[in-house]
């Protein structure tokens, strides 16, 4: 036999096998390929197939086993949006302007490179992997909701042999001879075929559409950190179209960031939209403010765009939870090269248990779902607001989109360890269930492939006196309280004066804040045929809403006592404070739209009013809280509220 056909004799074998296994079978083990002409891209591996436009960066067509998955319909108008009393217009078969998968920040860019940066040739047909990267020059890139940004950035994607989708993901590098730059909202989003009907992007929200009246794109907001896998489903094609992040770490704003993940527009003219945002306005929102002159970089991603096949919603949904975990496992991922990207050796691990000391706590508190992070430490940026004015801005972890952070579940006792850690500085957080406040270790530096363990780490709680009473559950979010657990609907603040006509009149240690404590305090509408429009609008103004705390001391009072409220969210400027009839003080809020966003979390926040406690009296007290007449969307979403008393202090002095 001449060499030649000896060599050819183990290939006719291999080919001859492959064609008497089953179609699922073989199509697991062709090999990826590559392909290309002037315009784009096409990965391909027998599962899946890709194209990416060489221009852009988007993923104009992802096909599972020949069928296509993504919305190819060209733009169409939108209507205009149903008045609120009206049903939503039902349409098929159009989109809302950009169809496929893009990056909201693409590479378009005069001075573009499009190149194959992992050819299958090379690994026998285990991996592909292209890159479309456009070069600033100082200009600005993208187009995003929240505007452009001056960055050079590349887009990729990677495909491997008998995987059921594509990674991709997007490399910011803001060079130091570029004008700095504010990013607006950004984020990867697939707009997907018409078959998709079924939205299952939580436990909460799967559901078949079309929608409900009255629902909203901001009423199916979820938790990033608590949906790491979320997407839709066709009921008639029997497929499922996921989302898969393997982490968390270049997404902004921790473990209780409120986020869009999937939905429609309301009229259904958009194509079924799936959303990975990790920069956005939104419940409070996240800032990357870059300097003139200043190197910044940032790698968002790889995630995993997964297709399979779905008998049934809750079936698809179960498969893409088991990917979730595998991906996870693999992270971060050993094929990523070239870029900023530390691979596992070179990643470290902090490890320690939280330790609870709380000797003025009641009886039985005690910690609830312990979250550990790491973070970029705080820092102040000055930025632009309206009118031209400079603002100066602190920025920690639930308001960073800048930097990366590393966060985990600790278990039943306190114990953590957070893996995969990029080297750098970072501060230590960590909040629970129960407790009010947060712990935080500064001046944190971790070195390539190190193992830091803290050991016990003892977290003792601020208290300024022993409390006389508390309502609430520190949680971080309002979903305690009365219709906290069904807030995503428009209109909940018209729905506050027809439950509570006289206003909330609590009594601490009688009432029950599930049942006589509404979750968000408005402005008291008055106006029994204001209606609650879509996005928030609508619903008029109220007048001033004050909640009552009624109260027993059994002697008269000394000291300074403390107000300590924790809100979540919400747009009064201000809550007054009223003890007995007498002004003890006004609490100054910050402000998010997350009322408005029909939300229960946004940024959280601590405050403190100390006033005198001979305001108080042996008996019966009565507090208020007011919250000013304005839009009756303009309240606030308290988590927690506790009165505490410092008999051995002085009472604080009158400014």
């Amino acid at each position: 036999m001449a060499k030649s056909q000896r060599a050819a004799a183990p290939v006719v074998a291999l080919l001859a096998v492959m064609v008497c296994l089953p179609s699922n079978v073989r199509a697991q083990n062709e090999p990826v390929t590559v392909t290309e002409d002037a315009a784009a891209f096409t990965l391909a591996n027998g599962i899946v197939t890709a194209s990416v436009s060489k221009k852009t960066g988007d993923l104009t067509s992802l096909r599972y086993k020949g069928m296509e998955m993504l919305d190819q319909a060209p733009a169409v108008p939108v209507p205009p949006r149903p008045a609120p009393s009206q049903p939503a217009v039902v349409r098929r078969g159009g989109t809302s302007g950009h169809p496929g998968g893009y990056w909201s920040h693409d590479a378009t860019s005069p001075q573009s490179v499009a190149a194959i940066t992992i050819d299958p040739r090379s690994n026998g047909g285990r991996r592909a992997e292209v890159s479309v990267k456009g070069i600033s020059g100082g200009r600005p890139m993208g187009s995003g909701p929240g505007g452009t940004f001056i960055s050079d950035i590349e887009i990729r994607y990677t495909m491997e042999r008998g995987a059921s989708g594509v990674y991709t993901y997007s490399i910011f590098t803001h060079q130091p001879g570029y004008p700095g730059s504010s990013l607006g909202e950004a984020r990867f989003c697939v707009k997907l075929s018409d078959v998709f009907d079924w939205m299952a992007i939580s436990p909460r929200w799967s559901k078949l559409y079309p929608k409900e009246p009255h629902e909203d794109k901001y009423d199916f907001t979820q938790d990033q950190f608590e949906n790491p896998a979320y997407g839709w489903c066709s009921t008639a094609k029997k497929i499922g179209f996921w989302l898969v992040n393997p982490t968390v770490e270049y997404l902004s704003g921790g473990p209780t960031k409120v986020e869009f993940l999937g939905h429609r527009d309301t009229t259904q003219v958009a194509a079924p939209c799936i959303l990975n945002y990790w920069r956005s306005s939104h419940y409070g929102g996240a800032y990357v403010e870059v300097s003139e002159g200043e190197r910044w970089n940032k790698v968002i991603g790889p995630f995993f765009l997964y297709v399979d096949a779905a008998e049934n919603p809750r079936s698809g949904r179960e498969d893409s939870l088991a990917q979730y975990k595998k991906e996870a496992a693999k992270w971060p991922y050993d094929w990523v090269s070239g870029i900023d990207y530390p691979h596992r050796p070179e990643r470290a691990t902090v490890k320690g248990e939280l330790v609870l000391h709380d000797s003025l706590a009641p009886a039985g508190v005690k910690m609830g779902k312990l979250m550990v992070g790491l973070t970029y430490p705080a820092y102040t940026v000055t930025v632009t607001g309206r009118g031209g004015t400079t603002i100066q801005r602190q920025i920690d972890w639930q308001t960073d989109a800048k930097h990366y952070e590393f966060w985990v579940r600790a278990d039943d006792h306190g114990r953590f360890t957070i893996p995969n850690v990029r080297p750098g500085e970072y501060t230590l957080h960590a909040f629970a269930d129960g407790v009010l406040g947060e712990y935080a270790k500064t001046g944190i530096t971790l070195k390539p492939g190190q193992t830091v363990d803290f050991g016990a780490l003892a977290w003792t709680p601020v208290r300024r006196g022993a409390q006389l009473w508390d309502i609430g559950i520190p949680n971080r979010n309002a979903s305690e309280f009365l219709k906290g657990d069904d807030y995503f609907h428009d209109g909940m603040p018209l729905l506050y004066p027809k439950l509570f006509p006289n206003d909330v009149k609590y009594v601490a240690g009688k009432s029950d804040f599930r049942k006589d404590w509404y979750f968000e305090q408005v402005p008291h509408s008055e106006d029994p045929n204001a209606k609650a429009g879509l996005y928030g609008g609508g619903g008029g103004n109220g007048r001033a809403t004050p909640y009552s705390i009624t109260f027993d001391l059994t002697k008269a009072p000394s000291g300074k006592t403390v107000l300590r409220l924790a809100i979540c969210g919400g747009s009064a400027p201000y809550v007054d404070v009223l003890v007995n009839q007498h002004t003890a003080g006004r609490v100054q809020l910050a402000g998010d739209s997350t009322i408005a966003r029909n939300g229960i979390t946004g940024i959280w926040y601590e405050r403190e009013l100390p006033f005198d406690a001979s305001l108080m009296k042996q008996g019966t007290n009565v507090m208020q809280l007011v919250v000013p007449a304005g839009p009756v969307t303009s309240g606030v979403l308290y988590d927690y509220l506790r009165l505490e008393l410092d008999r051995s202090a002085q009472a604080p002095q009158e400014k």
